[in-house]
């Protein structure tokens, strides 16, 4: 059996080491699916930040029952925190790259960090693209790592918090329209999801630019997240 990585601040206090205040790690969730939102989790730790909650794992790597029990774990964990998202109209009017941009863009003015100055703070950023620093004007200094949402405990927390946070919109927008399981789907491709929307056609938060077919009305379902 492959050992499953336990992420760990070393990164963070590296930047904190070289005179960094705060740092700020980013992820996103959604990117692929094909109806809801693409959702970004943002969250800000200084150097009072020490031992990460037990548990504490990239949220791929966490079962929904445990990703639901450490997400309030690790918002507590963290000094502050923010979700943004972009909606499935606006991916398909501006596409996904830029909704990402779009969604990463709102989880930063989102962020309630009155007490910290994030002008210039270094940012994490998970992948091997740059599809945020454009977006909110260079005010955080963005490096993208791969798998740093495996290996660094700050992004593992905004994944979690991204992906719990989205699932629960997914939820609700289950219980307005249970014909496409998106309780079990939560909005990806599975062969019932097809099935469903081939029955029933999409549904007003479906992403129809990767269906090609038009939606009915979206219900508002999904906000922003802070704290």
């Amino acid at each position: 059996m492959t050992p499953v990585a336990v992420p760990t601040l070393r990164a963070e206090r590296e930047l904190f080491g070289a005179g960094a205040s705060v740092v700020l790690a980013c992820d996103e969730v959604g990117r692929g699916a094909l109806a809801g939102p693409v959702t970004v989790g943002l969250v800000l730790i200084d150097a009072s930040v020490r031992r990460m909650p037990a548990g504490l794992r990239d949220s791929k790597l966490l079962a929904e029952p445990r990703r639901e029990a450490m997400a309030p774990r690790a918002s507590a964990w963290v000094r502050a925190w923010a979700v943004g998202e972009a909606s499935a109209a606006e991916i398909d009017e501006l596409g996904i790259m830029a909704c990402l941009g779009l969604a990463g863009a709102r989880a930063f003015a989102a962020l309630p960090a009155d007490e910290h100055d994030v002008t210039d703070a270094p940012l994490i950023l998970d992948g091997n693209y740059d599809w945020l620093s454009a977006s909110i004007e260079h005010r955080a200094r963005v490096t993208t790592r791969i798998k740093a949402d495996r290996d660094c405990a700050s992004v593992a927390a905004a994944s979690v918090i991204a992906k719990v946070h989205r699932d629960g919109g997914m939820r609700r927008a289950h219980d307005e329209l249970p014909v496409y399981a998106w309780n079990e789907n939560k909005g990806y491709s599975t062969p019932a999801h097809f099935a469903a929307i081939e029955e029933h056609g999409p549904s007003g938060i479906h992403r129809t630019t990767w269906l090609h077919e038009r939606p009915a009305e979206a219900p508002a379902l999904f906000d922003l997240g802070v704290g």
